[in-house]
């Protein structure tokens, strides 16, 4: 009999896999972002907006300016620039006869005025040994600058103990050192002033009493 002729079995071929990659890497398409015609706009996308703080200050309030000090609202005024609202406050700081315009959405940089337990700590740095550092005058003047201008009381209390002399004599000060004081010193005594609600006179002898300072007049009796 005669032999049967074998089939060769024709095997299916495979996809290629270059396609299946080049589909998986491309992006799908924003229909949005396509252009249509010639009329079509373009999409504009919404710019977000700055954050605003909330305004936590009104009318006569006492705040701090850390590089000028204590000051008193005077007015909450608005004004436009270009398109756009502003609103802002003037405050009074009447010991450098300056007033300051501080939009309301910068108000990062004031601070309400202490609380008395905080004015209460002041006086106990106040009390304690003056820390005197053995470095160079100019990296400690400008340290002490740095404090005074850093809109903190405890720090700016600091100033006024380390570099109090006990005294009201000139002649036991540098003058770079008792300018430094007096800033200090004055910027300090403004913030109780406006706390504790008494005199100027009232809150010298208080701040005096607790650094045991020495004045003139005093002892001339």
């Amino acid at each position: 009999m005669p032999k049967k002729k074998k089939t060769k079995k024709i095997k299916k071929l495979k996809k290629p896999k270059i396609l299946s990659k080049v589909k998986s890497t491309l992006k799908p398409v924003d229909k949005k972002k396509l252009v249509t015609g010639p009329d079509e706009k373009p999409e504009i996308k919404k710019i977000k907006k700055q954050p605003s703080e909330k305004r936590i200050y009104n009318l006569k309030d006492f705040v701090v300016y850390p590089k000028h000090g204590v000051g008193k609202i005077i007015a909450i005024e608005k004004a436009k620039v270009g398109d756009i609202d502003i609103q802002f406050y003037k405050i009074l700081v009447e010991k450098e006869k300056l007033t300051l315009t501080v939009p309301i959405n910068q108000q990062s940089k004031l601070r309400p005025i202490s609380s008395i337990n905080q004015i209460n700590k002041c006086i106990s740095i106040l009390k304690t040994k003056p820390k005197i550092k053995r470095t160079m005058w100019s990296r400690r003047a400008q340290e002490y600058d740095q404090k005074i201008n850093s809109g903190k009381i405890y720090e700016l209390a600091e100033v006024v103990k380390d570099l109090n002399k006990n005294t009201d004599i000139i002649a036991d000060q540098s003058y770079s050192e008792r300018q430094l004081f007096e800033k200090a010193y004055e910027r300090l005594k403004s913030e109780f002033e406006a706390v504790l609600n008494i005199t100027p006179e009232e809150v010298q002898k208080k701040m005096d009493k607790a650094l045991g300072r020495i004045v003139i007049s005093d002892t001339a009796e």
